[in-house]
């Protein structure tokens, strides 16, 4: 059986599909929810926002790590 693609603690981007704005740039995810809608969904959240946010999986992205040093 499948599972879930990120784990809590992770830093991910978020696509947003909706005409609502969404902070850009990173967010941690916060919690893993059921299987929904045929998708896994996670709970999200931006420091950049004062709420979190429930988002599917397709509209997550693994953040890739900065180089060090710039």
């Amino acid at each position: 059986m499948a599972s879930h693609k990120y784990h809590v603690g992770q830093s991910v981007t978020f696509t947003n599909f909706v005409r609502y704005a969404a902070a850009p740039g990173e967010y941690e995810i916060i919690q893993l929810l059921p299987f929904e809608g045929g998708e896994y969904q996670y709970r999200i959240k931006s420091k950049d926002e004062k709420y979190e946010r429930c988002a599917g999986e397709d509209r997550l992205r693994l953040r890739e790590a900065s180089p060090v040093g710039g």
